[in-house]
């Protein structure tokens, strides 16, 4: 199928942009993308392909602007129950942490989570999964971390990489069972830290080679925070996961500044997420390797924050920034890119152009599948979308609607209703 007519084609081409050459559209005006058989085939001016393919059935974008699909790389979709009522005690007072710690927050989750049934969470992630391709995401990240036990957490990691429905985004699994200390472990959290170590790990690691083989490993993360887990837990977690080759992710200075973003670069993270009180040292730590510097800027706003991933100084430093949702719960219950990109713009200062690379290309780095998504170039995964305008600004400067017109995914074409 020809797509055409674009008025401004995104290709975003060339890989990951780091520092200041964040926001390189590789815009071009009319025009057209050649897909076959769920894969890109060529991009360039509407005339040229046109006359060069004048037989391939055609879909006219009518004008409007085409890009690659959203790449999310940090959600919790995976989960049963809400946290409605935690929402109005913080509206009176109560800081996230001071719900966890009286077992409420994640353990709220993780309570309702052990009590729900295989054929449940798959619905719920089904129904999730579902919503937000319809606001553009075409491959999305998700994390286990609601069940800390060995038997729920490889459950919700099994659901999670069995999970495959046209009509959603390309699912990529995260063990997260570093989410937070379990009731069970309430007093003792080395003896967790070592269970993990232990036996979860392994058994990943063993289940993978049967049921799995050939597919990359989950990726493994942990909550580095105060009053979850310490820097030292933190690294005797990845360091055990690193040593049965893992890739690695993790949570860090979400709420204070302990050297988590450092520790990643050191071990050679995937990404490092969160970064809003993330300090000089670690943002030149992070600009100096390949880790990527995850901003999820819903979660500062679904918390009344007033502080934001300090993206102009990663930037500046040289680091590569990307974008996600941290659709969860209890601080984020989003899972709409467009909005991540208009909280960025406003409280991150970053240009739509900016958003739009961190939220695509940069977002793809940060789930290692840059070299399959993120862009428009030959040879990349048909993950495409027309969006409802013709000025690629309006990403970032309207918000609160879905600007998305139509989902392309490999061979499938998703419609929205149309809002013109």
């Amino acid at each position: 199928m020809l797509i055409h007519s674009a008025s401004q084609l995104l290709t975003l081409a060339g890989g990951p942009q780091r520092g200041n050459q964040l926001g390189a559209m590789g815009i071009i005006q009319n025009g057209a993308v050649l897909i076959r058989n769920g894969l890109i085939l060529e991009a360039g001016p509407s005339q040229l392909l046109l006359q060069k393919y004048p037989d391939e059935s055609r879909l006219d974008a009518g004008n409007r602007v085409v890009m690659p699909g959203f790449i999310d790389p940090h959600t919790h979709l995976i989960f049963a129950g809400d946290r409605a009522r935690e929402f109005e005690m913080r509206l009176q007072g109560m800081t996230y942490m001071q719900i966890l710690a009286a077992g409420g927050g994640i353990l709220s989750t993780v309570s309702a989570t052990r009590s729900a049934s295989a054929d449940e969470l798959s619905a719920q992630l089904k129904k999730r999964a579902r919503m937000v391709l319809r606001f553009g995401t075409t491959t999305c990240e998700v994390k286990t971390g609601y069940g800390l036990t060995p038997e729920s957490e490889l459950l919700q990691l099994r659901l999670i990489a069995n999970y495959h429905d046209a009509f959603s985004p390309d699912l990529i699994p995260t063990f997260l069972g570093a989410h937070a200390f379990p009731p069970e472990y309430k007093d003792d959290p080395w003896g967790y830290t070592n269970l993990i170590n232990s036996r979860m790990l392994p058994e990943i690691l063993d289940r993978w080679k049967m049921e799995f083989s050939g597919n990359q490993l989950p990726f493994v993360d942990v909550f580095c925070e105060r009053g979850v887990f310490n820097l030292e837990q933190t690294r005797n977690i990845l360091g055990t996961a690193k040593s049965f080759g893992f890739p690695l992710k993790i949570h860090a200075d979400e709420f204070e500044n302990l050297g988590g973003a450092s520790l990643a670069a050191q071990f050679g993270a995937v990404s490092a997420d969160h970064l809003v009180r993330t300090s000089a040292s670690d943002i030149a730590a992070l600009a100096g390797s390949s880790t990527v510097a995850v901003s999820l800027p819903c979660t500062p706003f679904g918390l009344g924050d007033t502080e934001y991933t300090p993206a102009r100084a990663m930037i500046e430093a040289g680091g590569l920034l990307a974008l996600a949702s941290d659709f969860n719960p209890g601080t984020a219950w989003c899972g709409n890119m467009q909005f991540v990109i208009a909280l960025a713009c406003r409280y991150m200062k970053l240009t739509p152009a900016e958003a739009i690379a961190a939220a695509t290309i940069n977002a793809a780095a940060a789930i290692r599948s840059d070299s399959l998504v993120g862009s428009i170039e030959a040879g990349k995964k048909a993950h495409l979308l027309i969006l409802n305008v013709d000025d690629y600004r309006q990403l970032g400067y309207q918000f609160g609607g879905n600007l998305v017109h139509t989902v392309i995914k490999d061979e499938y074409i998703i419609e929205n209703e149309d809002e013109d």
